[in-house]
């Protein structure tokens, strides 16, 4: 059974506070970090508490998961945000369902979602996603890649470029996480001086990395399961 409002709103406040303390620590005004909800594997009714809570976006992995939950929801103010890997096949329909994707990791997948964007009369925003702790096991282009990717995706009219996106590696070190942010946040200090470009978001850090993310620069977290609990399987 999934939480009740009520216990959505206890985990919420949970959270923020979470992001509060981080903010204090690193001496940044806790404004200045957003909080993305990941609904991704719990049912429509946790878009629709983040709504009641004000929540103007929501976070997921799956495009076709996330079309179905937007019918499902019938919350036409809010906003959808692709996190997780967008394969080129779907880039046509991912353009049609979120108004950002964060996930954006390739030359290739750019120019489709330009088209498909300039196909809809719209200007889609996009994040690139960077592998900035050099995991194997994680999407995102390499530190070196990511000048040429963001010198091609300001060519693609349709796209609106935020920032970049990183996903730390899994370790029970924090110094990885420590890392991989600094990298990230690095890396946009260099790509905007040499771009003249704002990429004033930097969409980093979950429930268990938050603070390192903060403390580095975050502008966006991304939190499901201390918002929702554990996650059911697929919709």
């Amino acid at each position: 059974m999934f939480i009740s409002y009520d216990e959505f709103r206890a985990n919420l406040a949970a959270v923020r506070a979470q992001i509060d303390g981080a903010c204090r620590a690193a001496g940044r005004d806790a404004g200045t970090v957003s909080l993305l909800p990941v609904t991704k594997n719990h049912p429509p009714e946790a878009a629709r508490y983040a709504v009641r809570a004000g929540i103007p976006a929501v976070g997921e992995n799956r495009v076709q998961e996330a079309r179905d939950k937007q019918l499902a929801a019938q919350e036409p103010e809010l906003r959808w945000e692709l996190i997780g890997h967008l394969q080129s096949n779907k880039a046509r329909l991912a353009a049609s369902i979120f108004q950002r994707i964060q996930s954006v990791d390739n030359a290739r997948l750019a120019t489709l979602l330009d088209r498909a964007a300039a196909e809809r009369g719209a200007v889609l925003a996009v994040l690139l996603q960077v592998n900035a702790g050099n995991d194997p096991a994680k999407f995102g282009c390499d530190l070196s890649d990511a000048p040429r990717l963001l010198e091609h995706v300001l060519t693609c009219r349709h796209l609106q470029l935020d920032g970049l996106m990183a996903i730390a590696p899994l370790s029970d070190a924090p110094s990885v996480a420590d890392e991989t942010f600094a990298n990230l946040r690095e890396l946009r200090d260099r790509l905007a001086s040499s771009f003249k470009v704002p990429l004033s978001e930097l969409s980093m850090g979950m429930s268990g990395d938050l603070e390192s993310a903060i403390k580095a620069g975050s502008t966006q977290v991304r939190v499901g399961t201390a918002l929702f609990g554990a996650r059911e399987r697929s919709i």
